[in-house]
């Protein structure tokens, strides 16, 4: 019995917004972390719309700005850099948040990929990096 739920020849079209809602979510969670319940909760307009850029706009220039006939210089850094220097500067936050942020930030791409890769089989979230699925091992 396979715990692999991607079955070959399915649709994987849906994936990817999984992945943003997971992304967003976690995305959420750093900022969370990092500023404070205090500041989260007084910023929180601020937060949605830095998430919407970082995140959701940000994942779909990454995935599609070849494809929509941008140049490889702004599909690959202006996410990464969108994502680096937008919420320390729209935040206001200090050089201590700010490191703990970047840190953190740096950290959730690889590990949004292992739980996709070793829990689902999913392997285009960073598809560089091979992670073995559970139900292989």
């Amino acid at each position: 019995m396979s715990l692999n739920i991607t079955l070959q020849g399915e649709n994987t079209a849906w994936h990817f917004p999984l992945m943003i809602l997971v992304s967003f979510l976690l995305f959420y969670l750093i900022i969370r972390i990092v500023i404070g319940k205090t500041q989260f909760n007084q910023k929180i307009k601020s937060i949605l719309i830095l998430s919407v850029f970082v995140v959701i706009l940000g994942m779909l220039l990454g995935k599609y700005g070849a494809q929509m006939g941008f140049k490889w210089w702004i599909y690959y850094p202006v996410p990464m850099l969108m994502t680096v220097l937008l919420p320390p500067i729209v935040l206001k936050m200090n050089i201590k948040e700010s490191q703990l942020y970047l840190f953190l930030s740096f950290l959730s791409a690889p590990f949004i990929h292992v739980l996709f890769s070793f829990f689902l089989d999913w392997k285009e979230y960073m598809p560089f990096w091979d992670i073995p699925f559970i139900g292989d091992i």
